[in-house]
């Protein structure tokens, strides 16, 4: 989540912050709170318009979602969509004006997801299978306890991995697949997908640009693992214990790793592993392609300001994802770059709180005259 990679050191005037769209670890929720600040716990799939429920007393180490808005119905049933008593989990389900009334061109997936209501108070009347598992506790407030169903959340998206294997698939040098979201090291979330080819000789480089073809940038996994055969169990399913975590050698482009030149380079490549979790990158890979997504680039923007001194637009990151290309638009300080020294910067901010300060005074002597 977006939380979970900001600092919020140094933020003590900030009065109120909602976290929605991912789950809210209890960790990320005890590091943001504060005495004097709000912190809001909103829940809710776009098939309902957003947010369904907020949790506004949150308890940081024992973060809920809170109760339904007043237009909102909330029910926690089980598999007969029979209601599941207080503190037993069950499927939430979501009833209101809210509630879309299906998927656009899909309707066996409408069919799925959107049923009649069990408890209408007027004909017609549907409501919405989340897939999310959750229970009611005797506060009468929601508790989160993870999907039901194999789909997947990442950065905000929900992804169902076997859509990415049945993509897979159908490439002609593909012959079996699967994909599956790993956490290899803490709060660093990335989608592997595990390949038996037809024939020897892999390349995951064709492989990304078929998919990226087919399917939106944030479905396309961010390592690719070649193997003879996928590990099965005994009863024949995928044994997802005995995939082999990736290294950085299954993850990029495909174009072979290239030792980074130069000082910045370095420094450049150093960042991204730290912030990645690589060992070492190369200078002609794409930030995206090695684990990157659009909140670490925030990081890499943070970072590249207070480790480098460098002022760097997040246009220009996008617009130069690999080392060498951002590394050679830096050095030429083009674009938004700039470097500045420490004791620039200091400068800087202690000119900017004596104007303010100014400013404060100015308006309290216009105030009592």
């Amino acid at each position: 989540s977006v939380l979970a990679q900001l600092d919020p050191s140094g933020l003590d005037s900030l009065r109120t912050v909602i976290s929605a769209g991912e789950a809210l670890p209890a960790a990320v929720a005890s590091r943001w709170a504060h005495p004097q600040r709000l912190l809001l716990n909103a829940y809710g799939p776009t098939e309902v318009t957003v947010c369904a429920s907020i949790e506004s007393r949150l308890i940081p180490s024992h973060p809920t979602i809170g109760a339904p808005f007043p237009n909102v119905r909330l029910f926690v049933l089980d598999s007969l969509l029979r209601p599941v008593p207080v503190g037993l989990p069950g499927e939430l389900f979501v009833s209101g004006p809210g509630v879309a009334r299906g998927y656009l061109g899909q309707p066996s997936l409408t069919a799925e997801r959107f049923l009649p209501h069990p408890f209408a108070s007027s004909p017609g009347e549907r409501i919405y299978r989340t897939g999310d598992r959750v229970r009611w506790l005797p506060s009468g407030r929601l508790e989160f306890l993870g999907r039901l169903d194999s789909q997947v959340k990442l950065r905000g998206f929900r992804i169902e991995p076997s859509e990415v294997s049945s993509l897979l698939r159908d490439h002609a040098s593909v012959l079996d697949a699967f994909t599956l979201l790993r956490e290899d090291s803490p709060s660093h979330l990335r989608l592997v997908s595990y390949v038996v080819s037809r024939e020897p000789g892999h390349d995951p480089a064709a492989l990304r640009t078929f998919l990226r073809e087919r399917m939106p940038e944030y479905m396309v996994p961010a390592a690719f693992m070649f193997l003879d055969a996928l590990p099965l169990t005994a009863s024949g399913k995928v044994d997802t214990r005995a995939l082999p975590a990736p290294d950085e050698t299954h993850v990029g482009g495909g174009q072979g790793y290239v030792e980074p030149q130069g000082e910045l380079e370095r420094t450049l490549a150093a960042l991204w592993c730290e912030l990645l979790g690589l060992k070492r990158v190369g200078r002609h890979e794409r930030f995206f392609d090695v684990g990157g997504n659009s909140l670490l680039i925030v990081r890499v923007q943070e970072r590249l300001q207070t480790a480098l001194g460098l002022q760097v637009s997040l246009p220009v990151l996008f617009q130069y994802p690999t080392l060498a290309g951002l590394a050679e638009h830096l050095s030429q300080a083009g674009g938004g770059a700039r470097l500045e020294s420490s004791q620039e910067r200091g400068e800087g901010r202690k000119e900017r709180m004596d104007q303010q300060r100014e400013q404060r005074l100015a308006r309290r002597k216009k105030g009592s005259a």
